[in-house]
């Protein structure tokens, strides 16, 4: 039997094979989901189930409640969806059935790409991979705070890899809206602002392009105190 397929990048998910939703509801049911999901194919003790499904406030039968509601997420994804092991429980899925796990695979593929000088192919995989990010992040997660943090940082990651990409591929003049989106929302990022320097030079806007990184450097002074790193005063 084809594998049920998981999202957790936004609203906890799973569908059949055949692309049929399973009904998942309930807060806590997502939220076991999720932190099952996070660590797919591999154990996950009972009581840190408890501690980031209940988020530090557990039920009086703590260990009673948590395998009530294993109970139910069976019920909702098929009996051997969980597997019990020693001192806790396992989703029976492979990485790969979980869109977050697929979006690190696809970033990690497409920077590889990159490093191996082949843009087209990197293009195709942050594609792949960016097309996975719903928001917010891990939704149902109740204290999401710092995984969402981690993974908000290798999304930008992704994108400034998809970024060189296209600037690898002639494709400045289209880059250049999203490219100035990402440097007002991470105005300190010298790597993004060095893209959409680039970006302005391959499309022939060297004026625009001088006067952006007065605009940096400026900026870098007021709120650092510092001026540019050595690659983006070369650029």
């Amino acid at each position: 039997m084809d594998p049920v397929r998981y999202r957790i990048l936004g609203t906890a998910q799973a569908t059949r094979p055949d692309g049929t939703p399973v009904a998942v509801g309930g807060t806590r049911l997502r939220a076991l989901l999720t932190v099952l999901a996070l660590r797919a194919g591999r154990a996950v003790p009972a009581g840190l189930l408890v501690e980031e499904v209940w988020a530090g406030d557990p039920p009086a039968d703590a260990p009673g409640a948590l395998q009530a509601l294993v109970g139910r997420l069976r019920r909702a994804l098929g009996a051997g969806a969980v597997a019990s092991v020693d001192g806790g429980y396992r989703l029976t899925a492979a990485p790969d059935d979980v869109d977050l796990h697929r979006f690190e695979r696809l970033t990690a593929d497409g920077l590889g790409a990159l490093a191996d000088g082949d843009p087209a192919k990197a293009a195709a995989l942050l594609d792949d991979a960016l097309a996975l990010w719903q928001s917010p992040v891990l939704a149902d997660l109740p204290d999401r705070t710092a995984e969402a943090a981690r993974l908000g940082v290798r999304r930008l990651d992704a994108r400034r890899a998809r970024h060189t990409a296209a600037l690898a591929l002639g494709q400045a003049e289209q880059a250049l809206p999203e490219l100035t989106a990402l440097c007002d929302a991470h105005p300190l990022d010298e790597p993004l602002q060095g893209q959409r320097l680039r970006a302005l030079r391959d499309a022939g806007r060297t004026a625009e392009a001088l006067a952006a990184y007065a605009d940096v450097r400026r900026l870098l002074a007021d709120r650092l105190g510092s001026d540019p790193g050595p690659e983006l005063r070369a650029l």
